[in-house]
């Protein structure tokens, strides 16, 4: 942060730890998949010495990227922690996957965090999920700093990605967004920016506000002062920095000595800049490359770190989330004090084979101390399989994860995170505090999976250990609803997409040992009578000894949608006596329930009973709840019986650009637009009516749709007829199932 030239503070092969919220800054690393966070975050790890130039920690492994999922699709799917120690400051470093599938991982990132590093790739620009990410962090006040990556790309341009970046995250102030530093090429052209053909190396970084020229070019950081041709090409966007920090300054004659021509002293504008960038109004723009082979330090890794440490705010410095009782009681406000009451959120958790689970927790009070017995109070989300919790547990082993290795902490303070052992019944979003003082989080928001899943297991030994690696599976991931759909006998895992649901699907097989099949997902449809009929049950058995006699006769007709099924007895003179009545009534319910065409319940009808026959001895409960059932089947056979499909009631939170493709690829998924509304600037709701066979794969389709940056919920709304051409071929379908 303050451009000067810095060794290695860091201590190679030992875990940096915290006894104070000031020596703390908890950081997560945002952008699109392939932008370089991980990389990054190795580089920031090799620079402060917390890895060796192998980019492996000392008793080996790699330190990030470390799962055998991630090794094997070579992308990041969960959230890692990688804590280095900078100049006697602790920074937590908080990578998250890019890919928009695992975005519960990112707002577990978030929640840990208290700044945000928005890495962009000068080769793809940003994302529009990127963006999204940002007003997200906008709307908390989060501090946010950017990171241009790949300047080695051809035609990348670190000036253009810098302007791109301001338009896009800057809004309505566009000098909010302002470069540190310019890259110092090797081969600089006439105007000192990269050839056309991009292939210049970036050697170096200089300093906009001390004139400084940082030199990467022999792998170890040197500083030196510019040359005259190097003076001219920072003039222009160093006066730019300046009046962007002086406007940001809480000093309101600055601007005027400034204007009047006064030099501004530079220690003072790294102050306001520190000031402005802590309460997030500022947000400088960085450039950093990985080190070359052999090198300590990559390009921009230094200057990442002094604006960490000395420019993102402390623990103390944001506000806790708010609590309550378990019960919901209030109770007063928290603050980032280590002997405060203890209140720490669980904000992740895996599981390790040999440790078994493992909890990252974020502490927001008070101090986390091993083996301490805490209060465990999670507020459930039955709907994702997840539930209730209110116990208490003994608090395991504190470490701090180093690659695959776990190092063992003391303590941690308020403010610090930390990897907890064996709470075998703390899940992500679960609160943990002091057993005579319990308390509850309140919860960050997490998207609804919306990609269903069908699966069924591979073989009777798997299908034994199926429930029990669903239940640990859901329990690790919060975005993730398992179902066990009764209508239609599936289990279901809802996903956020296709990726989500592969790594799921993998954890499961190679984690917990089950092996699972999907299938195709089937959506809950119903049967109604298409018009008024009438049917005659007869069940007449003689065989020795008791025999089997029920007749009853029956007339049906339809009713409107939602009615359910009603029953209506207008038996006269005792023709089926009334013992037996109910036993009609069930039978036909029993009937209606495996369904009388395609299999599926029948709903919405009245069933009449007229009249009918009995036997003084062998008349029985059975043998009329059989009657009624043949009398629910010969009814039908009299009519047309219509197969109902559920529908969704739909909105799609789209930008406005992407609009007309979303209304013309509803319209055709036979959906029914019933609205369009403004929903902020520049983005649009659009409110639809569509069959929920049409949506099994929106969440996928949507997404490559709008690149991205599109959103929708869903919700029953009703079931309605289906079109007689799509009928027809779900009921040859499940002929042939049958």
């Amino acid at each position: 942060m303050s451009e000067k030239s810095s060794t290695n503070p860091g201590a190679a092969g030992r875990a940096p730890a915290a006894d104070r919220p000031a020596d703390l800054r908890n950081v997560v690393l945002v952008g699109h998949s392939g932008a370089g966070k991980t990389t990054l975050v190795e580089a920031l790890a090799l620079a402060s010495g917390a890895i060796n130039r192998a980019g492996r920690v000392e008793d080996g492994g790699c330190l990030s990227d470390h799962d055998e999922i991630e090794h094997r699709q070579q992308r990041s799917v969960q959230l890692s922690l990688v804590p280095v120690d900078w100049g006697g400051i602790k920074i937590n470093l908080l990578d998250t996957p890019g890919y928009a599938d695992f975005v519960g991982e990112l707002r577990a990132g978030l929640r840990a965090a208290d700044a945000a590093l928005f890495v962009v790739s000068a080769a793809d620009g940003v994302a529009g999920a990127t963006r999204m990410v940002w007003d997200e962090c906008a709307a908390v006040g989060m501090p946010r700093a950017l990171v241009v990556t790949h300047l080695e790309a051809a035609r990348a341009d670190f000036d253009e990605m810098t302007r791109r970046c301001a338009v896009t995250f800057g809004g309505d102030d566009v000098d909010a967004v302002l470069p540190l530093y310019l890259p110092l090429y090797g081969t600089p052209g006439a105007d000192g920016h990269a050839p056309a053909d991009g292939h210049a190396p970036v050697e170096g970084l200089i300093g906009l506000l001390t004139q400084r020229v940082f030199d990467y070019s022999s792998g170890e950081r040197t500083e030196r002062a510019p040359t005259d041709e190097e003076l001219p090409l920072i003039e222009a966007a160093r006066n730019r920095l300046i009046e962007g920090i002086i406007a940001e300054s809480e000093d309101e004659t600055l601007m005027n000595r400034y204007l009047a021509g006064e030099e501004i002293d530079v220690k003072t504008l790294v102050g306001d800049l520190e000031t402005a960038v802590a309460r997030g109004s500022f947000h400088p723009v960085l450039a950093a490359a990985p080190a070359v082979e052999g090198a300590r330090q990559g390009l921009g890794t230094v200057e990442l770190l002094e604006l960490i440490s000395g420019g993102f705010p402390t623990p103390a410095e944001r506000e806790a989330p708010a609590v309550t009782g378990p019960d919901g009681s209030p109770r007063q406000s928290l603050s980032c004090d280590p002997e405060g009451p203890l209140a720490a959120e669980v904000v992740k958790t895996s599981s390790d084979p040999y440790v078994g689970r493992i909890s990252l927790v974020r502490v927001f009070s008070g101090t986390l101390r091993p083996d301490e017995t805490v209060h465990v109070s999670g507020h459930g989300l039955e709907d994702r399989g997840h539930e209730d919790h209110d116990v208490d547990e003994r608090v395991g082993a504190l470490s701090t994860p180093f690659g695959k290795q776990q190092r063992p902490l003391p303590r941690a303070v308020a403010g610090d995170l930390a990897c907890v052992a064996k709470l075998t019944r703390a899940e992500t979003g679960d609160t943990l505090s002091a057993k005579d003082d319990p308390l509850l989080m309140e919860p960050w928001a997490m998207p609804d999976p919306l990609l269903p899943v069908a699966i069924r297991a591979h073989s009777k030994a798997d299908e034994d250990k199926l429930s029990q690696g669903l239940a640990r599976l859901v329990a690790e991931d919060p975005t993730m609803r398992l179902e066990h759909n009764q209508d239609t006998r599936q289990v279901v895992l809802w996903c956020m997409g296709e990726a989500h649901a592969d790594v799921a699907l993998e954890r499961l097989r190679s984690r917990y040992g089950v092996q699972v099949d999907t299938v195709d997902h089937k959506v809950a449809l119903r049967e109604t009578f298409g018009g008024s009929a009438a049917g005659r049950g007869r069940h007449v058995k003689q065989s020795g000894g008791h025999g089997q006699f029920a007749i009853c006769e029956i007339q049906v007709e339809p009713l409107p949608g939602g009615s359910g099924i009603e029953f209506v007895d207008k038996v006269v003179g005792g023709a089926v006596p009334r013992q037996f009545i109910p036993s009609v009534e069930k039978g036909v319910r029993a009937q209606a329930a495996r369904g009388i065409a395609a299999g599926y319940p029948l709903v919405d009808i009245r069933v009449t009973l007229l009249d009918g026959k009995s036997h003084s001895v062998d008349s029985s409960d059975a043998a009329f709840q059989t009657a009624g059932a043949l009398a629910l089947r010969e009814a039908a056979a009299q009519t047309t019986v219509d197969l109902l499909e559920p529908v969704a009631d739909v909105q799609v939170l789209v930008p406005d650009e992407y609009v007309g493709p979303v209304l013309s690829d509803l319209s055709g998924r036979r959906g029914r637009v019933v609205g369009t509304e403004q929903s902020g600037a520049g983005r649009t709701l659009v409110r639809a009516e569509v069959p929920e066979i049409e949506i099994s794969r929106y969440a996928v389709d949507l997404r490559s749709l709008s690149h991205g940056t599109g959103r929708f919920g869903r919700g029953y709304l009703r079931h309605e007829p289906m079109p007689a051409q799509l009928a027809a071929k779900v009921r040859q379908q499940e002929a042939v199932v049958a």
